[in-house]
């Protein structure tokens, strides 16, 4: 029986099912509650039709809980075909769209079948979270993923295109040039790079014009930096970072971003500095859990959907162990109850929002894995001390 259970977990294709019915059902539920279930959704639906009609993409919603949306104007191509049916099978068809891109990448990962089962069950918590919300950090997730592992397979044009599509739809996608110093043909990519950005910069002008092209990405940078503000406010659901730890636990909503962004962005980088572990997959594989944790605790706007973008940089790392300690163990058990589960019904309300949103405390099991990641970066042999299969 046991042995039965434990080949049933292992088979990635029964999880993966199980993604696909968990993101048709969520969205399906969450439109039967009415336009407040479902209001992420139709502003990302707003977006294609403010974009025919020429409006200002980032103005508020007031009839949706006075909410705006952030994605750059190239969205609107992404969420057209979903846009233009009945908002039913539009909101379940791209839960569903953004899910297989999502498994696709895990699919992708040169694990064996068995960790690659195990890094979708891992993830599923955090799965549903963003999915509730109809969140394009699941796709982003993927796709970060995929630039990464694209570049492994020596295929630099779907790895160019992988990153644009997340960096012109809400620009932490360009963190995917962090694979760059291990691409074979450089040349390729930076052209294929060069040519996939013109594209996607104009293509939005034909369904609009250029004057509102060109103004929407004015309108962006103007609504991102004043989002980046109002993140920074105490007790928001919001800034769930490695900032937004400490400011509130100091309490003080003015400590700036540069304080925190400089020195982590020097620790980020310092592993390149070992050149002669390029050549191991598995280094290249920990350079990815790395900026997939990075993205997420060194932004203000990182939320609780966003996790899934961090949890997936947890699995990699953990799934890479070739010989688990009790401390590896004890991570990932910290990262599943107090990250995974933070907003779930384990906690009762007063907790969640006494300690978990006041003090950001979704962040924290990241911040310690992230940190356990740049050692073994800086400190290990990556061709001896780690496997994939």
């Amino acid at each position: 029986m046991k042995q039965k259970f434990l080949k049933l977990i292992s088979d990635y294709r029964i999880i993966f099912v199980i993604y696909i019915i968990v993101s048709a059902v969520t969205a399906y539920s969450k439109y039967k509650r009415g336009t407040g279930g479902y209001n992420n959704y139709l502003i990302f639906k707003g977006v294609f039709y403010n974009t025919l009609q020429e409006k200002n993409i980032f103005l508020q919603y007031p009839d949706l809980f006075f909410d705006s949306n952030h994605y750059g104007v190239f969205f609107s191509l992404l969420i057209a075909p979903f846009a233009m049916l009945p908002d039913g099978f539009g909101a379940v068809l791209w839960n569903v769209a953004i899910t297989l891109v999502f498994l696709y990448a895990i699919y992708k990962l040169p694990f064996s079948d068995r960790k690659k089962s195990f890094f979708a069950w891992l993830c599923l918590q955090e799965f549903i979270t963003a999915s509730t919300y109809f969140q394009f950090n699941i796709i982003l997730t993927g796709l970060l993923m995929l630039s990464a592992i694209y570049i492994y397979e020596r295929k630099e044009a779907q790895s160019a295109f992988s990153i644009l599509i997340g960096t012109f739809v809400k620009v932490y996608g360009i963190v995917g040039l962090s694979a760059f110093f291990f691409i074979k043909n450089k040349f390729k990519f930076i052209l294929s790079f060069i040519i996939i950005a013109i594209l996607f910069f104009v293509l939005p002008m034909l369904i609009s014009s250029p004057n509102f092209g060109v103004q929407s990405y004015i309108d962006w940078y103007v609504s991102l930096s004043g989002k980046n503000l109002e993140n920074q406010a105490l007790g928001t659901r919001q800034d769930y970072s490695l900032m937004g730890v400490v400011r509130r636990i100091l309490g003080n909503a003015n400590i700036s971003n540069l304080i925190f962004l400089i020195p982590g962005f020097i620790i980020f980088m310092t592993p390149y500095l070992r050149i002669k572990q390029y050549k191991n997959l598995s280094f290249q594989l920990m350079i990815l859990a790395s900026t997939l944790l990075f993205v997420v605790l060194f932004s203000s706007g990182s939320e609780s959907p966003t996790y899934i973008i961090a949890v997936a940089g947890v699995m990699i790392w953990f799934l890479m162990q070739k010989k688990l300690t009790k401390i590896d163990i004890g991570l990932l058990i910290f990262v599943m109850i107090f990250t995974c589960f933070a907003f779930s019904d384990l906690f009762p309300k007063s907790i969640k929002e006494g300690i978990f949103i006041k003090y950001s405390t979704k962040a924290i099991p990241c911040i310690m894995i992230w940190l356990r990641v740049m050692y073994e970066l800086l400190t290990k042999d990556f061709e001896k001390d780690y496997q994939l299969d």
